[in-house]
């Protein structure tokens, strides 16, 4: 057994994240015309524009967490993609910006403060708070997309079998789309 490593867990997350959206944007890719856009019951009004959402608040944090002044300029186009395979890169792209700053993470800096600009003013939070909030925004907003896919032509897809090491055999799809293996999820 390796020694505890505290912000393994960050690592994870930021893992389950990039592959808990691959296998959502592919699912999402298979929709019918129409759907992705169709008005739907949910916090945002469809699938594109809660997309959309998780991405502008992944750039906002992420880039406040690798120290950047994106700030609300994150935010001043409601929904900046109206197709999916644009999006579905973005979002891969911001993924692996996330996936990269947990992989460098060590206790020290989970503990930084980062600087959060909002309006008026500049928020200051640990970067571990930020992280966890971050992740919670993550799944909370794909959960809700995943509810969506149920009233569409496309089943939801399973969207928890990233974190322990026995859902090796359901992801496989997903690392070959990241360009991962397993050894890079057990560390």
């Amino acid at each position: 057994m390796a020694d505890f490593d505290p912000v393994r867990s960050f690592r994870k997350l930021a893992y389950n994240n990039a592959l808990a959206n691959v296998r959502l944007y592919r699912a999402c890719a298979a929709l019918k015309s129409g759907e992705f856009e169709a008005k739907r019951v949910s916090f945002f009004p469809s699938i594109k524009a809660t997309l959309n959402h998780i991405l502008t608040v992944d750039w906002f944090y992420v880039d406040a967490l690798e120290g950047g002044t994106l700030g609300l300029k994150a935010f001043e186009v409601d929904e900046p993609y109206d197709r999916l395979d644009v999006l579905s890169r973005e979002q891969a792209d911001v993924d692996r910006r996330l996936v990269a700053f947990c992989e460098e993470l060590a206790p020290q800096t989970a503990m930084r403060v980062v600087d959060i600009q909002r309006s008026g003013r500049i928020q200051r939070e640990r970067a571990d708070d930020v992280l966890n909030h971050l992740f919670q925004h993550q799944t909370h907003h794909r959960g809700q997309v995943h509810a969506m896919l149920a009233g569409t032509s496309v089943a939801p897809p399973q969207l928890d079998e990233f974190i322990v090491a026995d859902d090796a055999r359901f992801r496989g799809e997903e690392l070959r789309a990241l360009g991962w293996d397993e050894t890079k999820l057990m560390r």
